[in-house]
């Protein structure tokens, strides 16, 4: 259980999803023509779960994507568009700058869209580990990538997600969480295997539906 003392800072969460036409190429062998819709079922269960999570005021989703931004909508998340154009952290600082606008005294989360197996207790845990610190990060399950990076209320909001990016965060003055049990913030899908590992942690009804749906499910039981 999270501590109540450790949840009282408030965060608004910036959710980046790319055109669907466009998102999950490495999957593309693996389900097909489905591609589409693994990617929105995707998305739909991480933000459905961040809406879930103790501490999270507001779940602002970037997007240029009219069937994703109608599903979104249905957890409560505020769709954000208009987005510079000019790669995923712009995006971000564009998501955040609206959230800042909209929420002042929230703190400032990026996270990644692909958390099919994401728990709301997990990611709370977190999130009250992050209130300790002016910025912060939270590498992937390879250990190369980053999953959630984020900002104090009046900290500089500044994301270098994509390739090499925990190293990048490190350099950048962020603090590394280290915690133990929180796997499912960890764990994005961009390959088969990472679908695999996420279907053992236990994705969410719209993952396992679609996965259900190809007769996959349960993947790599």
């Amino acid at each position: 259980m999270v501590d109540a003392e450790l949840t009282r800072q408030r965060w608004s969460v910036v959710v980046p999803v790319k055109r669907l036409a466009e998102a999950k190429s490495r999957l593309a062998e693996f389900v097909g023509v489905r591609r589409a819709d693994l990617a929105l079922a995707v998305a739909c269960d991480t933000v459905r779960a961040v809406a879930a999570t103790p501490g999270v005021a507001a779940v602002f989703v970037v997007t240029e994507d009219a069937t994703a931004a109608a599903a979104v909508e249905r957890f409560g998340a505020s769709v954000v568009t208009g987005e510079p154009g000019t790669g995923l952290n712009a995006a971000l600082r564009y998501g955040a700058r609206r959230a800042r606008q909209v929420l002042p005294d929230a703190g400032v989360c990026a996270l990644s869209a692909d958390l099919p197996a994401l728990r709301p207790d997990e990611l709370a845990r977190v999130l009250a580990a992050a209130a300790a610190h002016p910025t912060f990060f939270l590498a992937d399950a390879h250990g190369v990538g980053t999953t959630l990076y984020g900002a104090a209320p009046r900290a500089v909001f500044a994301p270098a997600f994509e390739g090499w990016s925990r190293l990048r965060h490190r350099e950048g003055g962020a603090v590394e969480l280290d915690l133990e049990g929180v796997g499912t913030v960890r764990h994005d899908v961009d390959t088969p295997e990472d679908l695999r590992v996420a279907a053992r942690l236990g994705v969410g009804p719209h993952t396992a539906a679609l996965l259900a749906s190809l007769g996959v499910a349960p993947v790599g039981g």
